[in-house]
């Protein structure tokens, strides 16, 4: 990774004028010394076990340059910065580690430690950066000594728990979370890996087995399935962990006695499937329920787990957990706005001799509906009426909006025998009065047969983005007519209507902001780029020029949702 440029420094250890914190939240469930360090190396946040090895207190080292004040040379004299490898890890803002060097405490004396360094996200502050340091022989620096895991060295084992962490948390995708997570122990720790969930019905399905084989990970999905339901008394190690009791090991043996229960067959003809020896076994656990188990397994591995090894598989088990129960919150709430957006946006009439698409894209990131929207109905007089608009917002809040000021424009088109402008006038006089809408464009436009057998448009526009023709032939324009100001501004302004004949085979395309709108372009740059590929897609069936054109216009930084209407009349006979 390129390093990024030099960022300003403080040579001095005193507290700099920058925003401090408390301990971050999360930082004291990590096993070691561990503290945050803003876009200048000054200390944000540290842990308990910080203030404990470097005998040291919180007000002692927050708002400190972390390197001023912490790092020196194996004879305890201040280490010049060009030869500091965390800062020059720091400054290039990548992930590193290494396995000897020295921090100054509190009472002058030398702490030899082991440290890992990698980029992190702190709520309320940019470009942060996590150091993670353990001290090989903490017990000489008042530390808790712990037994070291036998399946990895304890720098390792913090690396992990970061990388666990950090891919974990960066996926709202279940499926994609299981993976990285196999991606992660596999064959780091074992050589295979077996995730049981228990879905939201309360039923336990093998979810995941997979096997390290060669360097390959090879998915054997014949193990996959439904399984049994949980027992509620059984002692067995899978049983125990679906119910959230205990990490355990297990092997072979374990299952060869009489089944107590449905899941202990599943296990024994497990372990005779993949030949493992050696397993241990781990509940995944959310803040608010047992969501599965996770086991990892040693067939062609040498060697057995041990108990030693039982917590670091439950800090990536918890790990998990966390991560999982995001991404089931999250697909849950897509799933409710999903429905919601179903019944918010219309079906398209039928028009003798026209053709009409739609299309809606909800925001990437938001709850997947929002404040855009389309709609086409007829009227009372046999005419055809076409409106978009966008609710400002891109939320649940703004696609309550959107179906407030649709239906109420609906009521107005049908009952009110006047221009587009008209009937966009009366509304907004009622936006103002008797909806919560704060601000809202939209175009309404009517169609219709003229007399010579073309078909007539005729529309207001209320500070939106203008509609687009385009002939068969490929000349594009926009239709920037009727023009007038959005809705909710409280101004008294008449409102214009415009009209056009719509030649044979063209196309009109209305669309909202979504399409064009892109962070670090002006508005023309996008519309340039709406009229270039509409022509030259004017050609293609109407579908596939509806699904093209998005598919090459909408910005790829997109944070917008985009509903898009395209009609085409008939071609000259």
């Amino acid at each position: 990774m390129a390093a990024e440029p030099e960022r300003e420094e403080s040579h001095g250890t005193g507290p700099l004028a920058a925003p401090v914190t408390a301990p971050a939240e999360g930082l004291d469930a990590i096993g070691t010394g561990a503290y945050v360090v803003d876009e200048q190396g000054r200390i944000l946040a540290v842990n308990a076990l910080t203030e404990q090895l470097l005998d040291r207190p919180a007000a002692d080292l927050l708002g400190h340059d972390a390197h001023d004040l912490l790092h020196r040379d194996a004879h305890g004299q201040p280490l010049p910065r060009s030869q500091c490898k965390m800062r020059q890890a720091f400054h290039a803002a990548r992930t590193e580690q290494a396995p000897e060097d020295y921090f100054a405490r509190g009472d002058g004396s030398l702490l030899k430690i082991a440290w890992l360094i990698t980029p992190f996200g702190l709520a309320g502050h940019a470009n942060t950066t996590l150091v993670l340091f353990h001290a090989p022989h903490p017990g000489e620096a008042g530390a808790r000594p712990e037994q070291a895991s036998t399946l990895l060295p304890e720098i390792e084992r913090l690396a992990l728990l970061a990388a666990t962490t950090t891919q974990l948390t960066s996926t709202l995708d279940v499926e994609e979370a299981l993976r990285r997570l196999v991606t992660l122990v596999l064959p780091r720790l074992a050589d295979w890996a077996v995730i049981d969930l228990i879905t939201e019905r309360d039923e336990v399905w093998r979810t995941v087995v997979v096997e390290a084989d060669g360097g390959e990970l090879v998915r054997h999905e014949e193990l996959e399935g439904p399984m049994p339901p949980i027992p509620e008394e059984s002692p067995m190690p899978l049983s125990r962990a679906l119910r959230g009791v205990a990490s355990t090991l297990a092997g072979p043996q374990t299952y060869q006695g009489p089944p107590d229960s449905g899941i202990a067959v599943e296990q024994r003809r497990l372990f005779e499937a993949t030949g493992v020896h050696s397993a241990a076994i781990a509940p995944i656990r959310s803040t608010r329920a047992v969501l599965g188990a996770l086991t990892l397994g040693r067939a062609k591995q040498p060697g057995d787990f041990h108990t030693t090894d039982l917590p670091l598989l439950e800090d990536i088990a918890r790990r998990t957990g966390l991560a999982l129960d995001n991404a089931r919150l999250y697909q849950r709430q897509r799933k409710v706005a999903e429905t919601m957006q179903n019944h918010l946006l219309p079906q398209m009439p039928r028009v003798p001799g026209l053709q009409m698409t739609v299309r809606y894209l909800p925001a990437p990131d938001a709850s997947q509906v929002g404040g855009d929207w389309y709609d086409a109905f007829s009227l009372s007089d046999g005419a055809t009426a076409l409106a978009v608009g966008d609710v400002v917002g891109h939320d649940l809040e703004a696609a309550a909006g959107m179906a407030q000021v649709r239906n109420m424009l609906r009521a107005y088109a049908w009952a009110l025998h006047e221009p587009p402008s008209q009937i966009v006038a009366r509304l907004d006089e009622a936006v103002m009065h008797i909806t919560d809408v704060a601000m809202a464009t939209l175009i309404l436009a009517r169609v219709e047969a003229a007399d010579d057998g073309n078909w007539r448009l005729s529309w207001t526009n209320a500070g939106h983005p203008p509609p687009l023709l385009i002939s068969h032939d490929g000349l594009a324009e926009y239709l920037t007519g009727g023009h007038g100001i959005l809705l909710g501004t409280g101004a008294r302004r008449p409102r214009a209507d415009a009209t056009v004949l719509l030649p044979p085979g063209s196309t009109l395309l209305l669309y909202t902001d979504g399409l064009i709108e892109e962070p670090g372009h002006t508005l023309d740059e996008g519309l340039h780029r709406l009229r270039r590929h509409a022509a030259a897609l004017a050609h293609r069936p109407l579908a596939s020029f509806t699904d093209l054109l998005l598919r090459r216009v909408r910005p790829v930084a997109n944070d917008d949702d985009v509903a898009l209407l395209a009609l085409r009349t008939p071609a000259r006979t």
